[in-house]
């Protein structure tokens, strides 16, 4: 009796020592940090992209992931308030706004240090599916009672550039009479048109491909149109240099600029928006 009291308190000794060296194994593994890569680069970058390009961004992210073993962390949200969170922490890899505006504010203050162009973002007119509000035109989002969104220019590239367009056409005032509603990005417009919140909104063309089923689309004459073009830039505050290097130039290479045609935009340089 005694004897098999001793092998069983043996063998629970034995237990809790594999317990206690497992616990131990797994907490020192977790703190231990993980390989550099070559250079003393780590495995993800940080990029700041407008959220009109989601899509394209999302698909170039996997396959970049797929050539150089590094993921692709993206925060998306309006070019502007990206700018400013760029501003605020300082960290990061690249920046990718929708308009050049953005990145030129963001040289001027010193955070770019390598730059390409990718695509045009195109604005049009867009509205629920059947045109309810039967909106034909610029003209038309000044009619009384027409229900107009729009973003908000001190966030989204759309916003400032719906304004712009506005007031080259002398409408602004008129049009702002008539708007509900800012929002903060564009793929918040693409929301509301859809739901038919809106009689009518100011969308990059590209950030509608999927909707077709739920919204029309009214082009813009280009003599009324501002067309802008999309950038892409390293930070200089980047701890992956040359890694957000490649990822830019991979982003503006044939192969990233397939993926934008694919999702509705018209890569740069292009002959119709020059």
């Amino acid at each position: 009796m005694e004897r098999r009291k001793i092998l069983v308190l043996g063998t629970l000794i034995a237990i809790a020592a594999i317990v206690c060296v497992s616990a131990a194994a797994f907490y020192f593994a977790s703190e231990t940090p993980q390989a550099p890569m070559p250079g003393g680069e780590s495995k993800a970058l940080m990029v700041y992209s407008g959220a009109g390009m989601r899509k394209p961004m999302d698909e170039i992210g996997t396959l970049f992931k797929q050539k150089y073993g590094v993921t692709v962390n993206y925060n998306y949200g309006g070019s502007n308030t990206l700018l400013s969170q760029i501003e605020l922490t300082q960290q990061g890899d690249v920046y990718m706004p929708g308009a050049t505006m953005y990145i030129e504010k963001a040289k001027e203050k010193g955070f770019v240090d390598y730059e390409q162009l990718v695509a045009y973002h195109v604005p049009v007119i867009a509205v629920p599916e059947g045109n309810p509000a039967n909106i034909t035109c610029l003209n038309d989002l000044t009619k009384p009672g027409v229900k107009v969104v729009l973003g908000d220019a001190k966030a989204a590239a759309c916003g400032k550039i719906a304004n712009k367009i506005l007031g080259k056409n002398g409408i602004f005032d008129a049009v702002d009479a008539n708007v509900i509603a800012r929002t903060a990005t564009v793929n918040e417009l693409v929301v509301s048109t859809c739901m038919g919140t809106a009689d009518a909104s100011i969308i990059w063309k590209a950030s509608l491909i999927g909707t077709e089923n739920k919204t029309d689309i009214i082009e813009i004459p280009k003599e009324q149109n501002i067309i802008k073009v999309i950038p892409i830039g390293t930070l200089t505050f980047s701890e992956n240099k040359d890694m957000a290097k490649k990822f830019v130039d991979f982003v503006t290479s044939d192969k990233g600029k397939a993926i934008y045609a694919k999702y509705g935009f018209t890569p740069y340089p292009g002959e119709k928006y020059e």
